[in-house]
């Protein structure tokens, strides 16, 4: 690491947890990060600036003025701009030392399994199911961790499920996929500007512990923010051996 890079990470190599070693690993690490909207926005800046070497952002939405109450990888230049695009030009000045690729396109199955592959973790800060679900999916099949995140109103939640680990539940085990997508959406129901601000910053340390296999990350548990109570709960979770995902259904003979 130049010196410029040494001075820029310093905070971080003072840590013994992270050190020069693991600021190193930061810098060959390559994060996915599915949604540059109010949670992908924190996710990435943070990621950035702690220097994560490569992003990846996918986003085939264009920036709207209703985003920026909330959205704040984005500025009101951008208005109209793709949101992956507008996200990669905040980096840039933040950060230039990472690499950010992006998709601004909606991908297909098998384009998004391939930008699976090529990340060391993943982070959903998507707003549906049936992406969260494909993302799920996709992370077990390869065995990445995901790093998993929503925020409504004023609730927000967080687990990270680690793929690497036979034992660690899954999306699917927490939310059964019925065929129903009933996804509450910011449009509809509104969000509490920092909200996603809270869950998003902690989806990007969990991403970093992950990275780094440093601390105890969410895995097997579900974080709970009540933003107007400022109440955080956590929830034990467990592998659902039924799952249709990651469970082992027993066999009958």
């Amino acid at each position: 690491m130049q010196d410029d890079l040494l001075l820029r990470y310093s905070r971080h190599i003072m840590l013994p947890q992270i050190e020069y070693a693991g600021q190193e690993k930061l810098t060959q690490s390559h994060a996915l990060i599915v949604g540059a909207g109010g949670l992908g926005a924190p996710v990435a800046m943070y990621l950035a600036a702690a220097g994560v070497g490569t992003l990846t952002i996918c986003d085939f939405d264009q920036v709207d003025l209703t985003n920026l109450q909330r959205q704040i990888i984005h500025t009101t230049a951008a208005v109209g701009q793709n949101k992956a695009l507008s996200a990669q030009a905040t980096i840039a000045a933040l950060n230039p030392e990472v690499n950010v690729h992006v998709e601004t396109t909606r991908l297909n199955d098998e384009a998004l399994a391939a930008r699976v592959l090529a990340a060391d973790v993943v982070i959903d800060c998507s707003d549906n199911f049936a992406t969260r679900y494909l993302l799920n999916q996709l992370c077990f099949e390869s065995k990445k961790p995901l790093v998993s995140g929503a925020a409504i109103r004023f609730e927000g939640q967080l687990s990270v499920f680690d793929f690497r680990h036979a034992d660690s539940p899954c999306y699917h085990c927490l939310y059964p996929d019925v065929g129903d997508d009933q996804a509450l959406r910011c449009a509809d129901n509104g969000v509490f500007a920092p909200l996603v601000g809270m869950i998003g910053t902690a989806q990007a340390a969990e991403a970093i512990k992950v990275l780094l296999n440093m601390g105890q990350s969410m895995e097997g548990r579900l974080l709970l923010l009540d933003a107007l109570s400022a109440e955080w709960r956590t929830i034990r979770l467990k592998k659902d051996p039924s799952c249709a995902v990651c469970g082992q259904a027993e066999s009958v003979d």
